[in-house]
């Protein structure tokens, strides 16, 4: 079997901002929705295992279709804001698109679903359109809706399924902004209401079963800050007395009746418990000594930030906690829902802006939870994104308002993480460029371009979790002026740096509230404190919490120039020179502005453009800037040479087109240059890619059949000296082309279409942004070789071998792909 040209290296998204996106299958596999796709993730393996492409907008809900037996899920289903549920099915070890159902109006917002009788499917889901819908799957992959539930004005939260203890009955339980949970029964082909449980006092945010013994356990909570614990099972028609029960505070006893297939059972619905909680899950049932047992322990999620962990008391039977984890002080809002893995040893949590939280149990230390490492990425559209010059890291930046750090860590099979959170800031992020091995510009939505230098504390950590010598990363930096870290004042944007003789040791938040009660303040900045920033000895990749407050650079310097919101940003090969350019409407907003790296000063203003400049690239040799714009054209500007009158960079304009001489008919998206900065690309909205030639006149055009957002040149030629070229589509796929100038004298094309990435690798969005791996290999693999090979030999066939390309998309995800340059 020929060996595949692209592997998926790494993908870094984060959860939606929804309740019921994150399901932990019985296999160890978490499933969560991320923007349109729904992600994979391998816990152990601590990477994104697949990404399932297939929704047209955000994705609510994900439920794994559990098996009876306990055994590795095949089914997973999702639902999302296009109003379509999607059934996916595992086939050859790869999940895929099995049957679409079709048939709310509005944005799914919850699912469940069942194995019924032979090997259908029975799935619940609840919508915006005030319905419930149920929906059987049979083998000839279909779905048929069975029944149509609709609650007029009202809305249904979450939705639960079981099967009645005794027989195949479903059970179905909805909690909605009614304040009560709604049962019903499937029973001789018709939906049947049997009761709605009533206690809580505000909407019930979820509810799920729990099969013990011959009982049903129906766990709901809700805004009101509780959670209740229901009851259900079967009772005889003389029983009149219920039996004692400490499982459970009891409140109020119902008894409803369901008959199927003649036979007679009689429910009991018992209610109580309480906390303030916005989901709960059940500790999966697992199998023990041939018996299926299901643990009574409850995870609950709360907005406060904390989950705990609650089980019975061995004596009493009175339901209490067990254990509370979360976070403590900082900015963020809380939890949305919470999972158990398979045997209990872990939990997680997804907060508001999608991060998930992690807690192991300490095997050593009884009762005691540890925070362990977990996937992070962007919560929005990713708009940039950069390598360092020496390819060992990536920065990138989104309209979530933050700039993000990811690189490789050693002791993990070199598995992707986000070790750093540079800025984060109150406008969205649009640019960057990086100025130095650990010093970058960035551009948001305001005029103002910010420059940031890495503190001394990141980079001792990046030694740690890169396995590189922390006197080399010292030498490259000015080590005897790095601050120790960053803080952010609380009515401030800009990182403020943080030295060693200023660090502050303080207490706790709640400690700090005490005393600012006991003094007077002498102005309004006085009652907010900063962010204080606490030295970290990292190991492995942190939290969340830590890389919302201990990671950020300290802002060095502002640029003022521009007179709109910034838009892209460049820096030369020599990190002299960087290029700046802002949203314009008009000829003396669309001006380039150059600044020096040394001083910080302006320039330059290279005005050739009407509207917005939507990139620019400097040649590999520095002495050639590219830019385009929306007006359709493209600009060349050369270097001049340097005079004792200015021994400062100065650049004059070379080339251009104009409204008559364009090739291209719409938007251009994006440029690159060759390695040998012989030849320039530009990629437009009207699906060409066009390679030009900066020396003489010389064109070639490529349809890539897609609107082209994202073009760029790999610095590493082909093994016939061509140059391998990768696009960007706005329907989220990329292609890879090989071009050979001059093929076309011989009457062929100089371009081949050599690999694309598939529907599994593809974004589900336009791709924002590519950049090759300034150098040959995969970051983080060099020199981890076998004891017989020697260094020299294995980083020569690596990098004879491999090329990464990283892409940045509006799917809010970063991608990492292995190109496989042996098998192009």
């Amino acid at each position: 079997m020929a060996a595949p040209v692209i592997e998926t290296c790494h993908v870094a998204c984060c959860a939606n901002r929804t309740p019921n996106v994150v399901s932990w299958s019985r296999g160890g596999t978490i499933a969560f929705g991320t923007c349109n796709s729904v992600a994979l993730y391998d816990p152990q393996e601590r990477r994104v295992v697949a990404v399932l492409n297939g929704h047209a907008g955000r994705v609510n809900a994900v439920q794994w279709v559990h098996r009876e037996d306990c055994a590795p899920e095949s089914h997973l289903v999702s639902g999302g804001s296009d109003n379509r549920l999607i059934l996916w099915e595992a086939q050859n070890e790869k999940f895929g698109k099995s049957v679409e159902c079709e048939g709310h109006t509005g944005p799914i917002s919850a699912v469940a679903a069942i194995y019924t009788e032979g090997s259908g499917i029975l799935v619940a889901s609840s919508a915006s359109d005030s319905t419930v819908r149920l929906w059987l799957y049979t083998d000839n992959r279909k779905a048929e809706c069975l029944h149509i539930i609709s609650f007029g004005s009202g809305f249904m939260m979450d939705v639960s399924l079981a099967l009645l203890p005794g027989s195949r009955v479903p059970i179905l339980a909805c909690g909605g902004d009614d304040s009560r949970v709604h049962l019903y029964v499937q029973s001789k082909g018709e939906l049947q209401k049997v009761k709605s449980l009533q206690g809580h006092e505000d909407w019930i945010r979820g509810v799920e079963w729990a099969s013990i013994g011959g009982e049903l356990l129906l766990a709901s909570c809700s805004q009101d800050c509780l959670i209740r614990v229901w009851k259900l099972f079967a009772k005889s028609g003389t029983d009149i007395h219920t039996e004692d029960d400490h499982t459970i505070i009891k409140m109020k006893e119902d008894v409803f009746e369901v008959k199927e297939r003649g036979e007679r059972a009689t429910l009991t619905v018992l209610a109580g418990h309480e906390n303030w909680v916005y989901g709960v899950h059940w500790q999966p049932p697992s199998y023990k000594g041939g018996e299926l047992q299901q643990p009574l322990s409850l995870l609950s999620a709360s907005m406060d930030k904390t989950m705990i962990l609650w089980a019975p008391e061995e004596g009493s039977g009175v339901w209490v906690e067990q254990v509370r984890v979360g976070e403590v002080g900082g900015n963020t809002l809380g939890f949305y829902g919470c999972q158990m893995s398979p045997d209990g040893s872990m939990i997680l949590a997804h907060a508001f802006h999608g991060a998930l939280h992690l807690w192991c149990k300490d095997q050593d230390k009884e009762g005691v939870w540890r925070p362990g490492v977990v996937i992070s990425g962007h919560f929005n559209a990713v708009q940039d994104l950069s390598w360092d010059p020496e390819g060992e890291f990536i920065l990138s930046v989104g309209s979530d308002q933050t700039t993000r750090l990811f690189t490789p860590w050693r002791k993990q099979d070199a598995t992707w993480h986000e070790i750093s959170r540079p800025q984060i800031h109150g406008y969205d992020m649009q640019c960057l460029a990086m100025v130095g091995r650990f010093q970058f510009v960035s551009g948001a939505d305001e005029k103002v371009l910010r420059v940031f230098q890495a503190p001394r504390n990141f980079v001792e950590n990046f030694a740690n979790i890169s396995g590189m010598s922390l006197e080399k990363l010292l030498t490259s930096s000015d080590s005897a002026n790095l601050p120790e870290g960053a803080s952010t004042p609380a009515l401030g944007l800009s990182n403020k740096a943080v030295f060693q003789g200023k660090i502050l040791w303080l207490k706790p938040r709640f400690f700090l509230i005490i005393l600012k009660e006991e003094k007077q303040f002498n102005s309004v900045s006085d009652q907010y404190h900063e962010s204080y920033f606490h030295p970290l000895n990292l190991t492995e990749p942190p939290p969340e919490d830590h890389l919302l407050q201990n990671t950020l650079w300290p802002e060095v310097q502002k640029l003022y120039g521009h007179g709109f919101e910034m838009f892209c940003l460049a820096s030369d090969s020599a990190r002299t020179v960087v290029a700046s350019a802002c949203k314009a409407s008009k000829v003396e907003h669309a001006a380039v502005l150059l600044w020096s790296t040394g001083t910080w000063r302006q320039l330059q203003t290279l005005p050739c453009h009407s509207l917005t400049v939507t990139q620019m690239a400097f040649s590999p040799d520095a002495q050639l800037l590219l830019a385009v714009s929306r007006d359709r054209t493209w600009s060349l500007w050369r270097r001049n040479l340097p005079s004792p009158e200015s021994p400062e960079p100065q650049f004059s304009l070379h080339a251009h087109t104009g409204k008559d001489t364009a090739v291209h008919s719409r938007i251009i998206w994006s440029c690159d240059w060759s390695p040998d900065s012989k030849y320039f690309v530009t990629s437009s909205r009207d699906k060409k890619v066009i390679f030009r030639c900066w020396i003489k006149p010389c064109s070639s055009l490529l349809d890539v059949g897609d609107s082209a957002t994202a073009v760029a040149f790999c610095p590493v030629l082909c093994s016939d000296n061509s140059y391998l070229l990768a696009v960007g589509l706005e329907c989220g796929r990329i292609l890879l082309y090989r071009w050979s100038p001059g093929q076309e004298a011989a009457g062929r094309h100089d371009w081949s279409s050599c690999a694309e990435t598939d529907v599994l690798q593809s974004h589900a969005l336009a791709v924002k942004r590519l950049r090759w791996r300034p150098r040959a290999g995969r970051a983080g693999r060099e020199n981890n070789t076998k004891e017989e090979e020697t260094d020299e030999e294995s980083e020569a066939e690596e990098k004879s071998s491999w090329v990464q390309l990283a892409s940045a998309s509006a799917d809010h995800s970063v991608k990492i792909f292995n190109v496989n340059k042996l098998a192009l």
